[in-house]
């Protein structure tokens, strides 16, 4: 092999971006090494910490860039940062309010924007609490195509969901998802739960078949049934799998109940081939997989485990979420095979490809872990930092270039780099 290329591709599996909410395939995944050598896995220092706004949106780095949405004084924020010092390359703010226009319940533990923002060829898409959807160049942040949701769609605030719950309308929450050049948005109302727009244009190209309220999860999921390309969404009350390949796109391929009583289905759908895995707590207080096919979805196994707020992560054979502790199951009987650790109700996991865990969670805490590869049998931390952040972590850890980007609900974010310099 020549040595330029050996190079590049040592680099590529060393280092990557993090694009998506959830990393590169949007499943709590990373290419890169954890960094652990068995003394040390972080730098003693961060490279930078910075204040980005308000919110419990992700970070994501890709062509390049890091971007963050929040918001401050009456605004969302959008900003480029550059991600070896945490200095603004640009920013662009409009504006908005705290909480979306329909907002009732729990405004103690959030405020500001939820939704991660995506990107894909070139564009940044955010989408605010109050349902301002706008496309953005990534290299200088103009603006492409923008419009609100509410305005134009005219949803209504969500209802009170089962007999002994609140009610809560948090606003839009679930992170865009870009696809085969259209964003795919979960809309809710008359008009389609979820919908498509052209990713240049913003041209609406269709809306799903099922209505209905949109959920408070985090996001959709991409799955493939048989040849069929879907998407996997937790709306307000149902689970549901709507088709995306061409001539069929918007269709209903399955659907089951699954409603929480306070609206509160954080956690989003995890996929693992044509599998998907849910939890929610409060009144449902469990976690499922189904299988779906073209006539429908099963479900294999249930179990009473669940998580409230972290979406669960599914590799080599397991399962793991944080909430409260680390929890690992078997992927294909459910059994609980360990649980550990300290995190509260704020967390998220990503898998680094040495087979470990990095959880970050509660007011700042953040962990390297064992997973099953190493520890079948028991919770093994490996190492831990505490006090990274002045609020709840409610938004998940980025993974990228070899740096571990943690960010809190009021905006502070720390740069560590995950190998000692």
């Amino acid at each position: 092999m020549r040595p330029y290329l050996f190079a590049a591709l040592a680099l590529s599996l060393c280092a990557a971006d993090w694009p998506h909410w959830r990393g590169p395939a949007r499943d709590g995944s990373s290419p890169e090494s954890s960094g652990w050598d068995g003394k040390r896995w972080l730098a003693d220092k961060p490279r930078w910490t910075a204040d980005v706004g308000e919110g419990c949106t992700s970070p994501l780095a890709a062509g390049g860039g890091l971007f963050t949405l929040g918001w401050s004084k009456g605004k969302d924020v959008v900003v480029r940062l550059d991600p070896a010092t945490g200095k603004p390359v640009w920013t662009a703010a409009y504006d908005a309010p705290k909480f979306g226009r329909h907002h009732v319940g729990d405004v103690g533990f959030y405020g500001g924007p939820t939704a991660t923002p995506e990107t894909a060829d070139g564009l940044l898409f955010t989408l605010g609490a109050d349902g301002a959807l706008n496309a953005r160049r990534q290299d200088t942040g103009k603006p492409v195509w923008g419009f609100n949701l509410y305005e134009r769609y005219k949803m209504t605030r969500r209802p009170k969901v089962g007999a002994g719950g609140k009610q809560r309308d948090y606003g839009y929450t679930c992170a865009p998802l870009a696809h085969g050049g259209s964003l795919l948005v979960e809309v809710g109302g008359d008009e389609g739960a979820v919908m498509a727009f052209d990713a240049r244009t913003g041209k609406k190209l269709w809306g799903s078949a099922f209505k209905g309220h949109a959920g408070h999860a985090g996001a959709m999921a991409l799955i493939t049934v048989g040849e069929i390309a879907c998407v996997a969404v937790l709306t307000l009350r149902d689970l549901v799998v709507i088709r995306l390949d061409k001539g069929n796109e918007g269709k209903t391929l399955a659907s089951t109940p699954w409603a929480t009583e306070f609206a509160n289905n954080i956690a989003g759908p995890a996929v693992s081939g044509a599998s998907l895995l849910v939890t929610s707590g409060y009144n449902i207080g469990r976690i499922a997989r189904f299988t779906v096919s073209k006539d429908g979805m099963t479900k294999d196994w249930e179990a009473k485990h669940y998580s409230k707020a972290c979406t669960p992560v599914i590799q080599g054979g397991h399962v793991y979420w944080a909430w409260q502790k680390v929890h690992c199951l078997d992927w294909k009987t459910g059994k609980r095979l360990w649980e550990g650790g300290g995190f509260g109700d704020p967390g998220s996991c990503i898998v680094t490809s040495d087979g470990r865990l990095i959880v970050w969670g509660g007011m700042g805490r953040l962990a390297l872990v064992e997973t099953a590869r190493r520890s079948p049998g028991e919770y093994l931390e490996l190492a831990a930092r505490t006090r990274l952040a002045t609020a709840h972590a409610w938004p998940h850890a980025c993974l990228a270039n070899r740096t571990l980007y943690l960010k809190d609900r009021l905006g502070k974010m720390t740069a560590l780099a995950v190998k000692p310099d």
